[in-house]
């Protein structure tokens, strides 16, 4: 895909969530800018897409990093603070904010769906645990829709009564949406997407990561599919575990004593097994 038909398919708002959006506004650099990059030749057509593909998949699985920042992208994304505030963790791109201090914060917040407002996971301190059942879904909904709501009563109030716009923005709610335009390099924005992709990853955040993660598989798709082999559908097991998989390719008894009781879970999860197998 050329620069011009990339930027025609997603220079529209893709929409996320229920008032947030991405849209691509610029790149520089493809997967064949990283292969000249990497081979340090600058001359267009030497050498065969199946050439760039071996090359581009070896830098991958080699953890040769640094051509690939030599490929840069533009988003703009409009989305709730709380999601902001784990995607700006990755503090190697460049951001320019929507600023409550300069301007009055429009009021829009975001309210989950209720099949998204859970209970907290018992095993999983960061993460949710089993659905409630949908009539104490909707109280709850109903319970963070009014909260948000009083809490732009109450910025409107502070507001009216000529308080400073960066005074009386602290009143509004993490659901309030925001928005900045992010540049990235490529290589950085891979290694936020292995983490935003990842199923323990909270459910609003991989809703913006699907997007940016579509615009990258059309962007770069030789670089893209390496990436998903090496990184997104790829484990990596410790010394232990790699001596209990060497013993049990040999046939012997495994010894998993090495192991505590969550490690040997981590570990058959890898392999697609469990405990019993």
């Amino acid at each position: 895909m050329t620069k011009d038909e990339l930027l025609d398919k997603w220079q529209d708002e893709q929409p996320v969530l229920d008032c947030g959006h991405v849209r691509l506004i610029d790149v520089m650099g493809d997967d064949e800018r990283i292969e000249q990059v990497a081979r340090l030749s600058y001359g267009k057509g030497t050498r065969s897409v199946s050439d760039r593909r071996h090359l581009l998949r070896y830098l991958m699985r080699h953890q040769h990093t640094s051509p690939f920042e030599q490929a840069v992208i533009t988003l703009d994304m409009k989305m709730p603070i709380f999601v902001a505030r784990q995607l700006i963790r990755h503090r190697t791109a460049s951001y320019n904010e929507l600023s409550g201090r300069y301007s009055e914060m429009p009021e829009e917040y975001y309210i989950p769906d209720e099949s998204q407002v859970c209970l907290q996971s018992t095993d999983n301190k960061q993460g949710r645990g089993e659905t409630l059942l949908n009539a104490d879904a909707a109280e709850m909904v109903d319970l963070i829709d009014a909260s948000a709501d009083n809490s732009f009563r109450d910025y409107s109030i502070l507001l009216s009564e000529g308080i400073a716009r960066e005074t009386a923005r602290m009143v509004l709610p993490l659901s309030t949406y925001t928005q900045w335009c992010m540049t990235i390099n490529l290589h950085n924005l891979l290694h936020m997407l292995a983490l935003r992709l990842d199923p323990h990853a909270q459910w609003e955040t991989r809703q913006y990561a699907n997007i940016i993660a579509d615009i990258v598989a059309d962007w770069v798709p030789l670089t893209w599919t390496a990436f998903c082999d090496y990184r997104i559908n790829a484990v990596t097991f410790s010394s232990m575990e790699i001596d209990a998989l060497r013993a049990m390719l040999a046939g012997q008894a495994t010894d998993l004593d090495a192991l505590s009781e969550r490690e040997k879970n981590d570990f058959f999860k890898k392999l697609q097994l469990t405990n019993e197998d």
